[in-house]
């Protein structure tokens, strides 16, 4: 009976990620067809590829991203860091938490309508700059969640006898609580630079008008209202091997976080 049981379990597992992972490899194989039709395969060919990268606009787009992504990272990361250490060393508390862990709960529109309106209540030109912010705004909850994760594995007595040698705050920060929560940290950055580079909606919202504020995202959706191009294929699978690889350092990260 339970050997059953494991085979439907297994069959399931097969079905989901065949569902999951075979349109992707579908669109990853179509990026080297040398026609690049979608029914027909002539040849493997890397010409799409280099199509992609003497596209100006496309390049354009991709800068841009590469400039939010960094930017926001850093910020999200820094400010995630502190909030996360301010909110486990004060008292526990499930309103700051739902107030903290709510931009992951908001759907995407809902917040990048939010901060289009106060944008324009500030009266404020919007650009990459706001596009920035924005994704600040929207990563720093996930970077709290992951270093809190790790700080809730942390001997906190050890902050005490630090405190009690006559080290400040920002020394035993610095030389003991940094070092020991560096892995969640590292995973937050990584995971909020990954989402960064693959957000659409709120950036698509935030954005001013013009090619020097359109991202990678953004870029490949005014080019697929138009059909599916080999570029479009190259350029996605250019952009799920980024994402991919990041996810991948990032889960690396999270399981040393829990090993320790």
């Amino acid at each position: 009976m339970r050997d059953r049981s494991n085979m439907g379990l297994k069959l399931h597992l097969v079905l989901f990620y065949t569902f999951l992972y075979v349109p992707i490899l579908v669109l990853m194989a179509l990026s080297f067809n040398r026609a690049g039709l979608p029914t027909v395969w002539t040849g493997f060919s890397l010409e799409w590829y280099g199509k992609l990268f003497t596209a100006d606009p496309i390049l354009s787009a991709a800068r841009n991203t590469l400039i939010v992504a960094l930017i926001s990272t850093v910020l999200a990361t820094i400010i995630g860091t502190l909030l996360a250490v301010g909110v486990e060393t004060r008292r526990n508390s499930s309103v700051l938490d739902a107030v903290l862990f709510a931009p992951m709960i908001i759907p995407d529109i809902v917040l990048a309508i939010a901060l289009l309106s106060f944008f324009t209540l500030l009266n404020m030109t919007l650009g990459l700059h706001s596009i920035i912010l924005s994704h600040v705004v929207f990563n720093i909850a996930f970077v709290v969640a992951v270093v809190r994760t790790r700080m809730r594995n942390f001997d906190h007595s050890i902050l005490e006898a630090s405190a009690d040698l006559g080290a400040s705050e920002f020394t035993t920060f610095r030389r003991i609580l940094l070092p020991a929560i560096a892995p969640g940290v590292i995973a937050g950055a990584l995971l909020s630079f990954t989402l960064s580079v693959d957000e659409f909606i709120i950036a698509f919202f935030t954005a001013g008008a013009g090619q020097s504020s359109t991202t990678l995202p953004m870029q490949i959706y005014a080019m697929i209202r138009f059909g599916v191009t080999p570029e479009i294929n190259a350029m996605a699978t250019i952009v799920m091997f980024v994402s991919f690889t990041l996810v991948f350092f990032a889960q690396r990260t999270d399981k040393e976080v829990f090993s320790r």
